[in-house]
């Protein structure tokens, strides 16, 4: 790719750096990429939808569309390591490389902008990936354009640096956090029977887990986590009547997730039945599976391979979730990875930062998909 394009690229991605914004309030974040591609673009049409955005270059009609999708939003986190592009903001910081993802698209734009294709191309911006909720926002973009074909990216540790890792089908699971609440009746701890306390059947639920994810009743990996158990009041003279019981459930197929969901909430419901309890639930941080086409991931295959990148079949796909699936229930599309380094540091943690070498690694491939 053009250097100087890099260069602004790499600039671009250590000021989001700077300024990470959370899901959903990434109002600065978007405004600036915006500018950004309006400084430095001149045949880009840039449709703003609020709290996303995309841009297009339109090569004519009956061409194919083509899109392309990167995140932007932050996480939770301190910035804690010593970076000259290191985070402004306490408890927010660009964790899981979505400051790159942005970048690489961007310069993406600019190189299209440059030189064309025969393609109708769509850059879309995307908001909120790390609670799930970003790309549902954004589906109505599929059908509005025609989208024929979508693709993305994620960086990864733990790969071979700057190859790119492709699997067919399902390359992340679904997964959604869900809440079970229970509510009884208070008594004295010295006469728990004048009460109704859920403690015995938010254990029964927990207890009966491992039935619902059993290798022998499903196609594919089914995982219950336990994240919370909450019951009763920090007071020693009253026996519990409330409890909520968080759990994360995930499966390598989206209806084998939905039967997980539907077997908990019928277990439950039979417990709250038995002891004369209320239940109700609650879900969150909702995901689907993300599903590669066949036909879209050998694209990728066959221009990481033209361009002289080590292609790294994954013998399974990513426990950990990612919401572009919602684009690929809708239209043909492929996500893949780019390799950090074997033992570079995990997303997610405080010693990682986004390198910045892979922004020229993502521009390519998208070039390539682009046909470019």
């Amino acid at each position: 790719m053009n250097s100087q394009n890099l260069e602004l690229a790499k600039q671009l991605r250590h000021e989001l750096h700077q300024h990470p914004e959370l899901s959903n309030e990434e109002v600065w974040t978007k405004q600036y990429i915006i500018d950004f591609l309006k400084t430095h673009t001149n045949n880009l049409e840039i449709v703003d939808r609020g709290n996303w955005f995309y841009t297009i270059y339109r090569s004519g009609e009956n061409r194919p569309n083509i899109a392309f999708r990167a995140d932007f939003d932050a996480l939770p986190m301190d910035e804690v390591i010593e970076l000259p592009w290191a985070s402004k903001f306490p408890g927010k910081a660009h964790k899981c490389g979505h400051d790159g993802h942005s970048a690489t698209l961007a310069a993406f734009a600019l190189e299209i902008d440059q030189h064309g294709s025969d393609n109708n191309i769509f850059c879309l911006f995307q908001p909120a990936e790390e609670t799930g909720d970003g790309a549902i926002q954004c589906v109505d973009f599929i059908k509005e354009h025609n989208i024929d074909e979508i693709f993305a990216y994620h960086n990864m540790s733990g790969l071979p640096f700057k190859s790119v890792g492709i699997i067919d089908g399902t390359a992340l699971c679904a997964s959604k956090g869900m809440t079970i609440r229970m509510e009884g009746s208070p008594a004295h701890a010295s006469q728990p029977e004048d009460g109704v306390n859920p403690s015995l059947a938010i254990a029964n639920i927990v207890k009966e887990i491992p039935q619902f994810i059993s290798p022998d009743k499903n196609k594919g990996l089914v995982l219950c986590t336990v994240v919370q158990i909450d019951v009763g009041e920090n007071a020693f003279g009253l026996a519990a009547s409330k409890g909520t019981l968080r759990m994360t459930i995930r499966a390598l197929f989206e209806e084998e997730m939905d039967q997980l969901q539907a077997n908990l909430e019928s277990f439950a419901q039979s417990q709250a039945d038995e002891f004369g309890l209320k239940v109700s639930f609650h879900f969150n941080d909702e995901f689907p599976e993300t599903l590669n086409h066949v036909e879209s991931a050998n694209k990728i295959r066959s221009i990481a391979n033209a361009k002289g990148m080590d292609v790294f079949e994954l013998k399974e796909a990513y426990r950990g979730s990612e919401d572009f699936g919602h684009f690929t229930k809708l239209t043909k599309g492929a996500y893949c990875f780019i390799g950090n380094g074997k033992d570079y540091p995990n997303l997610h943690t405080s010693e990682y930062d986004f390198p910045d070498e892979l922004i020229g690694c993502g521009v390519e491939l998208f070039k390539g998909l682009a046909g470019l």
